[in-house]
């Protein structure tokens, strides 16, 4: 399974990335009204630390088709790998079977049923964005609903990529990747409490003090 992380922070972003198991990073308007920067200028700094090879996800804030596709071409122009981000909502599909026939690579978010996710696939998505945390929130069952899509992709033999979103903790990691999800993207302090054990550091830190014993000369 991919790891993405989910930020707009450059700092964030590079730390993760030195790691060299972040293959992606995700945004939404949300996220970079965060940073307080124009949209065009976040995602050039993000392209500045990742590269030409990683993909950026790039969500689109018009309404209506004839918008998003247009707004689409223009977020095109700031980097070689942008992932084009559609809503989920009568438009966007139009939208999604549009940029799909062009040849452009889109993901459809603010996913919350199979039913939406089928619908995104028939449209040619690239990806499908299931928000976990979210469907969680409200008393469902948001691991179920990806093992439901994942099921149905399997059986559909469809291409579309489930990038599992609003993760939480890393139990939710887990849980994805033994669902088969293609990508989680991941919020940098879930990335940071995935490397950290409590029994990691007291091993390291008797080690370190078993160290002082041994001769050294």
């Amino acid at each position: 399974m991919k790891i993405f992380i989910d930020t707009a922070n450059v700092d964030e972003i590079r730390d993760a990335y030195s790691l060299g198991i972040v293959e992606g990073v995700t945004t939404n308007p949300s996220i970079i009204a965060r940073e307080g920067k124009k949209f065009e200028d976040a995602i050039k700094e993000i392209a500045a630390i990742v590269g030409d090879e990683t993909y950026i996800f790039g969500e689109v804030i018009a309404l209506e088709a004839d918008a998003m596709v247009k707004e689409a071409h223009e977020i095109l122009k700031l980097h070689k790998n942008i992932i084009i981000k559609i809503p989920m909502c009568k438009e966007g599909i139009k939208a999604v079977s549009r940029l799909s026939k062009e040849g452009i690579k889109t993901c459809v978010t603010l996913c919350f049923s199979a039913s939406q996710a089928l619908l995104a696939s028939n449209a040619g998505a690239t990806y499908v964005a299931p928000f976990l945390g979210r469907v969680d929130d409200i008393g469902w069952d948001g691991m179920g609903l990806i093992h439901e899509i994942m099921e149905m992709f399997d059986m559909q033999g469809s291409t579309t990529q489930i990038v599992a979103a609003s993760t939480r903790n890393p139990l939710h990691i887990i849980g994805l990747a033994k669902a088969g999800a293609h990508v989680a993207t991941i919020p940098y302090k879930v990335i940071m409490q995935m490397i950290d054990h409590p029994l990691t550091k007291n091993g390291l830190d008797k080690f370190l003090k078993d160290w002082e014993n041994v001769p050294k000369a």
